[in-house]
């Protein structure tokens, strides 16, 4: 996992793993910026499963207890998918759909349900565990003959690989939503993040409680849109006894999958496209959203804007938001000649010659949020330093 800034909520050994301090729930700043409270009113993410595909997922924390669907994962794909070798699945997990209860982290869609998957990562260390472990493709291909509508992707590699490629293709052709995390190394190499990269997975960047974009958080053509990604507090280790302050475009990539989580459960008519659309159509921005950034996408998810808009258009169910982007595809996509060439690849430069990505706040605005996003523009901001993850088949947590 990231680099932890800080651990708040230590438990004594002597208590259950689940047992937590409330006060991690003050730490989650980003639900009053997004006015969680006020679209809980309208929505929770009530009947619609998230497939994360991650670590796994531990379903006995408190906050994730009746929340974790793990008889529903494939058993061709099924092995460990509730024991969670790092603790990073559980947190992606409780971000989206988390109760609270037992002073756990609330999830921004606690009335959403997820379904844990368990894929090769940087962590597996013995061999014949990681051999009895999905690859990513697997996964995601299972995933998409599932019901579970929105498929969580918190890792990533800068390679290409065209069985994961294909694999996206299928589950879009399933009509799932996808989003991926654009991957935590900027500072050093800032390649591009492969799934995120792939055309029809939403890449996502991480900002900062004053919607400054995070200095690791990657940029490049693939970011489509950015969440809060730093100062999340999420589980500092598989103990599952200490949370901790972090920062990665992981955690973005999960609030902005719970985001859609919320304007589907609203909306159970729609696709993947109007869910996807109107999340566009509504982020945070000064710009026309017909442009976009190579560090924000087309900027801060608020769903609290299509939730409060009962007469919101969503588009053509079957018109690709995101067709320009999916249609050129990234330039400069390298795949590896074996599975364990060393990471290298050219990554894009920003085109979007915005200003500073920053962003106001205000308690006062006319439409009556908490903390309004306005993501003024394109260029990285310096915010707070995150940590990178190893590479496992290329691929890490992110």
């Amino acid at each position: 996992m990231c680099a932890a800034l800080g651990a708040f909520a230590i438990v004594s050994s002597g208590l259950a793993p689940s047992a937590v301090a409330a006060d991690v729930q003050s730490q989650q700043w980003y639900l009053d910026a997004m006015d969680a409270t006020g679209m809980w009113k309208v929505s929770t993410g009530k009947g619609v499963k998230v497939a994360v595909i991650d670590s796994g997922v531990n379903p006995e924390t408190s906050s994730l207890k009746g929340q974790v669907l793990g008889d529903e994962v494939p058993k061709s794909v099924a092995y460990h998918a509730t024991k969670d070798f790092n603790g990073h699945g559980t947190s992606v997990a409780e971000l989206i759909a988390g109760t609270g209860a037992g002073g756990g982290l609330k999830g921004v869609a606690p009335g959403a349900k997820v379904v844990p998957y368990r894929i090769r990562l940087d962590g597996l260390k013995d061999k014949a565990e990681t051999k009895k472990t999905p690859e990513a493709a697997e996964a995601i291909k299972a995933a998409a003959d599932t019901d579970a509508k929105i498929i969580n992707m918190s890792f990533g590699s800068p390679y290409l690989y065209p069985d994961e490629e294909a694999a996206i293709k299928y589950a879009q052709s399933k009509g799932k939503l996808m989003f991926a995390s654009v991957g935590n190394e900027a500072e050093k190499k800032n390649d591009i993040g492969y799934p995120a990269a792939y055309p029809y997975v939403v890449g996502v960047a991480a900002a900062d409680e004053n919607g400054r974009v995070g200095k690791f958080s990657e940029h490049g053509e693939y970011v489509d849109l950015a969440a809060p990604g730093l100062k999340v507090p999420v589980w500092c280790d598989a103990t599952f006894r200490a949370y901790c302050d972090e920062a990665g475009t992981s955690f973005a990539s999960a609030i902005a999958s719970a985001s859609a989580a919320l304007i589907w459960s609203a909306h159970p008519n729609w696709t993947a496209n109007q869910v996807l659309r109107t999340l566009i159509d509504t982020a945070g921005r000064t710009w026309t959203k017909q442009e976009r950034s190579n560090y924000v996408g087309y900027g801060m998810v608020r769903p609290r804007k299509v939730l409060e808009n009962s007469k919101i258009n969503p588009g053509s169910p079957s018109a690709d938001p995101l067709s320009l982007e999916n249609g050129k595809g990234v330039t400069g996509a390298t795949t590896p000649p074996s599975p364990s060439a060393p990471a290298s690849s050219q990554a894009p430069k920003d085109t979007s010659g915005g200003a500073d990505a920053t962003a106001a706040s205000t308690s006062n605005s006319s439409d009556g949020n908490t903390q309004l996003y306005v993501i003024l523009g394109a260029v990285l901001v310096v915010a707070i330093g995150g940590g990178a993850f190893a590479v496992a088949r290329k691929r890490r947590t992110a």
